[in-house]
């Protein structure tokens, strides 16, 4: 699964220029019995199968021994990806992208063993409420976004800073050539080469559209007076 994505786009640009560096690790290298058995049925019974806590323990401990003996790196976050974690965020990421090393244990199955969420992750992380069969695409996501905010990965360091959510607002419309298109014509202001009305007009941009589309988000946004004003007016013609 990991395949693909990791040959292209950002990721591809992140380790050719190296930037960042990904491994893959199997878990059923990690098992001792002829059939690489990995899961098991659950205690107390149930349907689906269970992710045993052997092969994941014996993985993460051996990628950390690895970690520690060639960088020499004591603490290295061991990350759980589950609907149960917290939920992913922009603030997640740039909190994780300080981190020289994440270790992403994709969970499978009907679930994994809790004795690897008590004993071995140092945090679970959601990305949405809704299940998936795996944590594989859970962890490519939470990879990309983290990965997009190390530096010299984006061709503009200002690209990450302008994003929707990064300030805790949706990002602002953008418009490129035609001007006009199919009657369809760019507002005025972003023509005028005046930056100071661009930047306000951009910012009150952003606000209107947080409001319209996750007025949820400007409970957590410090907000100006100005901004303020300009959220009341939204509200009371909302």
């Amino acid at each position: 699964m990991f395949q693909s994505v990791l040959s292209a786009g950002l990721f591809k640009r992140a380790t050719d220029h190296n930037l960042v560096r990904i491994n893959i690790h199997n878990i059923r290298d990690y098992t001792h019995d002829r059939h690489h058995t990995v899961d098991d049925y659950p205690y107390g019974g149930g349907a689906g199968m269970v992710l045993k806590p052997e092969p994941v323990f014996e993985a993460v401990e051996a990628v950390k021994s690895d970690i520690q003996q060639n960088e020499g790196v004591d603490k290295v976050p061991v990350i759980l990806l589950t609907p149960q974690g917290r939920l992913f965020s922009q603030a997640i990421a740039q909190e994780l992208s300080q981190q020289s090393h994440l270790i992403l244990i994709c969970g499978h199955y009907e679930g994994v063993d809790e004795r690897v969420a008590e004993h071995l992750a140092t945090d679970q992380i959601s990305i949405g409420d809704y299940v998936l069969s795996g944590g594989e695409l859970a962890a490519m996501i939470v990879a990309e976004a983290v990965i997009r905010l190390v530096p010299g990965v984006l061709g503009s360091a200002e690209s990450a800073i302008d994003d929707s959510h990064a300030a805790g607002l949706l990002e602002y419309p953008q418009y490129t050539r035609p001007e006009v298109f199919r009657g369809w014509a760019v507002p005025e202001v972003l023509l005028s080469g005046n930056h100071a009305q661009i930047a306000r007009w951009r910012r009150q941009q952003a606000i209107a559209r947080t409001q319209e589309r996750r007025s949820d988000l400007l409970d957590k946004v410090e907000l100006s007076p100005e901004d303020k004003k300009l959220v009341d007016r939204l509200q009371q013609s909302g």
